[in-house]
């Protein structure tokens, strides 16, 4: 009997197993070593400076075999390791011998906090971290945050050696190791993490799953709300809004939010997305696991339009086209960015290696982040942002012409359907999607958005049908969107239970919302963006706190230092929900006062009242969504 031994690169253990097991091997034994070694050409990133890495992470792969088999199984591990050379260890001793070297040194385990420290240096960290109590980690995903990107490109893949010692007993399974051709004596460093065909596939759907919720679903929902004359408006209104953002995001936006700046802002480091590339990569929710930077630039950004589109509907019908643009790019600056980058920044799991280092990185992170505030998929940055800023657009706009003595009802609940039900299935992509892997995570947060809306529009309708005596397909399209907006900062931190709960709240509260808050604030929130988005947003954002909880289902605070979850204190992440709170209606709601301001004098917020009568699909646009 003989033990083969390979030392290779971790990203090759899958290939390798899956060639064994075709080859009938039955047993195996995998184990994390780390070899001391420098690669020729070979510089590892932290924080923008360069590091020496002396220990390299490896996976030794360990088979008991039959002596006739042991070369067939070291060439089928070297060709599934890709390494294309094959050296047999008769060969490799007689090689050293003449060349007079000493034995190659023994690979030993790697400390916990070593590997960790290797793991950072490959994901090329530069942004800063928080907190790590506030890190709840739901099925392999934690908190929605920005990813720490690597901008270095990996090694290329180098020769692996393979052993096997005869005399040697034990089963083994793990990942080779791998040396340079140059220097087949010591292993090579293993090369920076690769994304994942899956994660990057399932990201990049779940974008598009963000866009099509906007545009359509978002300006059909809206569209269906309002008057037939001004039906085009608001599709034109959300498709260009849409637009414009986009462009933002990608000039300055992405740069802004998603760069290590100071507690509420990053910097223009990024500029037109300067040094993103193909091969960047970023950091996910799970240590050493990446998907490519330019899919999350597409998916932040898809956010970002969304919650712009998401402001104009509470002043629909009778804002100037001009002043909404102007009033978006203003808002979308001074707004937006801040709040993703307070609530989302921060290092990435790969910079909590120990205690100091998290608090390290804590002092860089965003500041809602580093006050421990929970928010998955954006009911802070999304939602209660876009809310306010509705609501204060309400105020200084002003109430529609006529509201009170002319029928201000949707023109077409048929679109309003039509446009919810997108909204509910591109919002998968808005939840599940902040996972940023194909996770156990992402499934939680896709059954959570299930749920949570499902049980919203019954509990709005049952409600309504209690109050007004029969159920309306309006009431049960507001409900699911109450839902959708409530689950969103809680799916991937609550259980399924808890997620039910939260909707079927959500739809009596938001129910409440539309109704008697929206009287006593007075404002003419004309598809009411507050009652659902605003309303919502706070229950969500709050009650994630309480549900979170691993005693009442919840996936608890994953401590990243300590790799487990951690013990949990519901008053105290009720106490950091409240601050995400109320930070954005202070931040969002002084950002917009000036905003309006500002462009009500510059070029005036509101349409003659003549026009507003005509409808703003022909005096705004020259144009009619309906011909009849």
């Amino acid at each position: 009997m003989k033990l083969v031994t390979a030392i290779i690169q971790p990203v090759s253990l899958d290939d390798v197993q899956r060639a064994l097991i075709r080859y009938g091997v039955k047993g195996m034994t995998v184990s994390e070593v780390s070899g001391y070694a420098r690669q020729r050409g070979h510089r590892e990133m932290y924080r923008g400076e360069a590091i020496t890495v002396d220990f390299i992470l490896k996976v030794k792969l360990e088979i008991l075999c039959e002596d006739s088999e042991a070369e067939s199984l070291l060439t089928i591990i070297a060709d599934a390791a890709r390494s294309g050379k094959f050296i047999p260890s008769a060969e490799l001793a007689d090689r050293r011998r003449r060349a007079s070297l000493p034995p190659a040194p023994a690979q030993t385990p790697a400390r916990p906090a070593q590997a960790a420290r290797d793991a950072a240096a490959v994901a090329g960290l530069r942004h800063g971290g928080a907190d790590a109590r506030a890190l709840p980690r739901p099925a392999g995903a934690v908190a929605f945050g920005a990813p720490a990107w690597a901008e270095e490109k990996g090694a290329e893949p180098t020769p692996a050696v393979a052993e096997a010692p005869a005399g040697m007993s034990g089963m083994a399974a793990a990942v080779p190791a791998v040396v340079p051709a140059a220097a087949e004596a010591a292993p090579a460093a293993a090369p920076a993490p690769v994304p994942n065909k899956g994660d990057n596939a399932w990201v990049m759907i779940c974008a598009a799953l963000v866009i099509l919720m906007s545009i359509p679903g978002l300006a059909l929902f809206y569209g269906g709300l309002v008057r037939s004359k001004n039906m085009l408006s608001v599709l034109m209104q959300v498709f260009t809004v849409f637009s414009l953002i986009t462009v933002l995001w990608v000039v300055y936006g992405y740069s802004a939010a998603f760069t290590e700046g100071n507690a509420f802002f990053g910097t223009l480091d990024k500029l037109f997305l300067k040094g993103i590339t193909p091969e960047s990569v970023g950091a996910t929710f799970s240590k050493g696991v990446v998907i490519s930077e330019l899919i999350f630039v597409i998916f932040q950004g898809a956010f970002a339009a969304i919650t712009c589109g998401l402001i104009v509907g509470a002043f629909a019908e009778r804002a100037k086209f001009a002043a909404i643009l102007v009033f978006m790019i203003i808002w979308f600056t001074l707004s937006y960015i801040p709040m993703a980058h307070m609530v989302w920044y921060w290092a990435g799991p790969d910079a909590y290696v120990d205690a100091a280092a998290a608090e390290a990185a804590g002092k860089t992170a965003g500041f809602l982040f580093q006050k421990g505030a929970l928010d998955f998929a954006g009911g802070t940055v999304v939602h209660i942002n876009a809310a306010i800023a509705g609501l204060v657009g309400a105020y200084m706009i002003g109430k529609r012409s006529g509201l009170g003595n002319v029928s201000m009802a949707p023109h077409s609940l048929t679109f309003t359907m039509i446009g919810a039900s997108l909204l509910w299935f591109g919002w998968f992509g808005f939840n599940a999607g902040s996972a940023l892997e194909a996770s156990g995570g992402a499934a939680l947060a896709m059954v959570n958005t299930w749920v949570a809306t499902a049980s919203a529009a019954l509990s709005w309708m049952f409600a309504e049908w209690i109050i007004k005596g029969k159920p309306s397909m309006l009431g049960a399209t507001s409900g699911a969107v109450a839902g959708l907006v409530a689950i969103t900062p809680a799916a991937g931190f609550v259980g399924v239970m808890g997620a039910i709960i939260i909707g079927l709240l959500a739809g009596v509260v938001c129910l409440w919302g539309v109704n008697g808050l929206k009287k006593l604030l007075g404002a003419d929130d004309s598809l009411d963006v507050f009652g659902v988005h605003g309303v919502g947003g706070i229950l969500g954002a709050v009650l994630t706190g309480v549900f979170a909880d691993p005693a009442l289902g919840g996936t608890g605070v994953y401590d990243y230092v300590a790799n487990a979850v951690g013990a949990y204190d519901m008053t105290a992440q009720v106490i950091s929900q409240l601050w995400g709170v109320g930070t954005v209606i202070v931040w969002s709601g002084v950002v917009s006062v000036v905003a309006y301001k500002l462009v009500d004098i510059v070029i005036g917020l509101r349409v003659p009242e003549e026009e507003e009568r005509e409808g703003l699909d022909l005096t705004s646009h020259g144009e009619s969504a309906y011909h009849h």
